[in-house]
């Protein structure tokens, strides 16, 4: 089974803030950056189950680790139904928390 995958408005500026930030620094690391993140988003469209329970009340909110040098990414993400997925926020593992 296929689910697909949407973002909300605060998961998109997210990203466009993850991405200004590195690319200010790197451009090149930048768009590997880009790559990464859209390579661990495509294992939602298959597997959401297999990432972690974000917290235990509810397992159908969880989060999606995207390692990318010696940190990552993490991405928040809710499984909606048998055919949606709905990410929430992005972060780097470095930030305090979900922005």
């Amino acid at each position: 089974m296929n689910y697909r995958v949407r973002y909300t408005l605060e998961a998109k500026e997210d990203l466009k803030r993850l991405f200004t930030f590195i690319a200010e620094q790197d451009p090149q690391a930048a768009k590997r950056a880009r790559k990464t993140i859209a390579a661990g988003i495509e294992l939602l469209q298959r597997f959401p189950f297999t990432c972690r329970k974000a917290v235990p009340e509810n397992t159908l909110l969880r989060e999606l680790v995207i390692s990318f040098g010696g940190a990552g990414y993490v991405a928040l993400f809710e499984i909606d139904d048998n055919k949606t997925v709905t990410i929430i926020a992005v972060r780097h593992q470095r930030e305090d928390d979900y922005h």
